[in-house]
């Protein structure tokens, strides 16, 4: 597995994770939205924690920078 998410996209995964799960514990995320966002903020989470993108992957798209 080769990472191809850089280290922005994964702090504003993380970030949108955060605001997910703020919005869900305080109750303000309610019924099917709450369990669409829900899995949305686990999907970022994962994908911020191991740096792939599996979708980035299908359409050949990389946020990470090329080594010099």
């Amino acid at each position: 597995m080769k990472l191809n998410m850089g280290s922005w996209d994964r702090v504003i995964r993380l970030l949108i994770t955060l605001i997910i799960v703020i919005l869900l514990i305080a109750g303000v995320l309610k019924g099917s939205l709450a369990v669409i966002l829900g899995i949305i903020a686990i999907i970022f989470f994962a994908t911020s924690v191991f740096g792939f993108c599996p979708l980035y992957l299908i359409f050949g798209i990389s946020s990470k920078k090329k080594a010099s």
